[in-house]
């Protein structure tokens, strides 16, 4: 089957990351996010995906130069404005020629391990105009959520309830199939939202279902789930997702074959092509991405090195995020979810918490 990918937002509650490189092209343990929906949608027998893409479009087509991935044939189009959600689908459909197929449709910044061949599978059986994957999540008020009846027939859709009022916590976890009556519904000329407009539509005409699933599933969308996304993968959470090619010194320790442990790791670490952990350095729970060093004397725990970062002697990185190319200076500290964007400088012995730098 041929998919459709949403890959067009700006990604704005992953700045400054996002500054510089689109969301869905940020690494998730050395392989671009993007690249490891491609390997998911492999996985299940799509054969041809389409790039639905407006933010730093050119970045997407530079990183596949050959058009393929994990053996899947892949397309550009580009919104020449934001379309929101349902116009970026109508938009991508129509331009690949898509618009009269039953067509897969998922978000380039969700993570999942989702049967796609049991949701293909239910939504040729329902006979619906649409199917849409949910996932069950402790707190459904910042997600659509889906109520559905004893046959999987949506009963409402109701976007982003108040905290405590949602009727269920399953909620829309961005895997669609869609008919190509679903795409008829879509207006032209505006921008058309398919969670606000199309799929209520649906559910008053009873031809909107959806499927339940307990795969693994993460909105990659803020700094701590994409934190998150990385510690999953070297944990073992995703038995499908293959880390590079490396070796173990330690169990749960990855070192990349070019890499370089001369400190200490422990818990679940990874350390990248060209970067090195020095003597005296330590990481813990940490992805340490190609060519970025951990000096003499720093610590990193539970947080991301994105690839050339550097952290100078003496300093500290808990639980936050480095981007490409940062120096974290020596004897500084950050702690809380501190966001470091590419290229940027903390100060000698700075100390921050919960901070974003640039702002």
């Amino acid at each position: 089957m041929d998919a459709l990918v949403l890959v067009g937002g700006e990604g704005t509650r992953l700045r400054p990351l996002t500054y510089s490189v689109p969301k869905p092209m940020l690494p998730i343990v050395e392989r671009p996010m993007i690249a490891r929906v491609i390997e998911w949608l492999a996985l299940h027998g799509v054969t041809r995906a389409v790039f639905s893409l407006g933010y730093q479009s050119d970045i997407f087509v530079q990183a596949f130069p050959a058009g393929r991935w994990a053996g899947v044939e892949l397309h550009y189009v580009v919104e020449p404005e934001p379309l929101d959600t349902a116009g970026a689908i109508l938009f991508g459909a129509v331009q690949a020629g898509l618009d009269d197929v039953t067509l897969i449709v998922v978000n380039g910044d969700v993570l999942t391990d989702l049967d796609l061949g049991s949701l293909v599978a239910f939504h040729f059986g329902h006979g619906g105009e649409a199917t849409i994957a949910l996932t069950p999540v402790e707190d459904p008020s910042a997600y659509g959520v889906v109520p559905v009846d004893e046959r999987g027939r949506v009963l409402a859709f109701i976007e982003k309830p108040p905290r405590g009022e949602a009727p269920t916590n399953l909620i829309n976890a961005g895997t669609y199939v869609l008919e190509p009556a679903a795409l008829r519904r879509i207006a032209t000329g505006r921008r058309v939202s398919i969670e606000r407009e199309v799929f209520p539509a649906l559910v008053g005409d009873g031809a909107l279902f959806a499927m339940a699933s307990d795969a693994y599933w993460l909105d990659t969308g803020t700094p701590e789930r994409y934190l998150q996304a990385q510690l999953d993968v070297l944990r073992g959470l995703r038995p499908f997702v293959l880390l590079p090619e490396c070796f173990e010194p330690l169990p749960g320790v990855h070192v990349a074959p070019s890499g370089v442990l001369d400190g200490e790791a422990a818990g679940h670490a990874f350390v990248g092509d060209s970067a090195v952990v020095a003597r005296g350095g330590r990481v813990e729970d940490a992805v340490v991405g190609a060519a970025a060093r951990v000096e003499a004397g720093a610590v990193v725990t539970g947080s991301v090195l994105l690839p050339g970062a550097v952290v100078c002697e003496g300093a500290r990185v808990e639980g936050s995020l480095v981007g490409p190319r940062a120096v974290i200076g020596a004897g500084a500290v950050l702690a809380e979810l501190c966001v470091v964007g590419a290229d940027a400088v903390v100060a000698d012995r700075c100390v921050l918490g919960s901070a974003r730098l640039p702002v």
